[in-house]
């Protein structure tokens, strides 16, 4: 599977929240939580974070929103995955969903010891996937230069 979505309402159980609106870390660990699935789903084993980065929030997800996770495999190296992260919110019932935010992450598959293991080479063939998989080479490869 090269892509999950996770749906859920934001609950004032999430952790901080100041005045009905969900924190920035709480959303940052959902952000973790859906690219983990995916690359664990991928990788048909334990993954490592190694990168998240380039969130920029959008506006607040408030308590009682709709929010929909999604992470998609952008690319594969031997033993990592690049996957693209956004998170959508909003009002029940039939609010609009708006985008959050969107971020790319790297995920390493690891072996019982936690060291990288090889995982299986996935290739975009839509123009779509093409272009998902260099937005998010292009903004890791930016992090690793600066």
């Amino acid at each position: 599977m090269h892509s999950i979505t996770l749906r859920f309402l934001a609950s004032h159980n999430e952790g901080e929240h100041v005045a009905g609106k969900i924190s920035g870390g709480t959303v940052l660990r959902w952000v973790d939580e859906a690219g983990f699935a995916c690359a664990t789903r991928w990788a048909k084993g334990p993954c490592m974070t190694a990168l998240v980065s380039g969130a920029r929030f959008a506006h607040p997800i408030l308590v009682g929103d709709l929010v929909e996770v999604q992470a998609r495999l952008a690319y594969t190296g031997t033993s990592s995955m690049g996957i693209a992260v956004e998170v959508f919110s909003g009002k029940l019932p039939g609010g609009e969903l708006r985008q959050v935010l969107y971020c790319a992450t790297v995920y390493v598959a690891t072996d019982i010891n936690d060291r990288p293991r090889p995982v299986d080479t996935w290739t975009p063939e839509t123009p779509g996937d093409m272009a998902l998989a260099e937005r998010v080479r292009a903004h890791v490869n930016a992090v690793r230069t600066a």
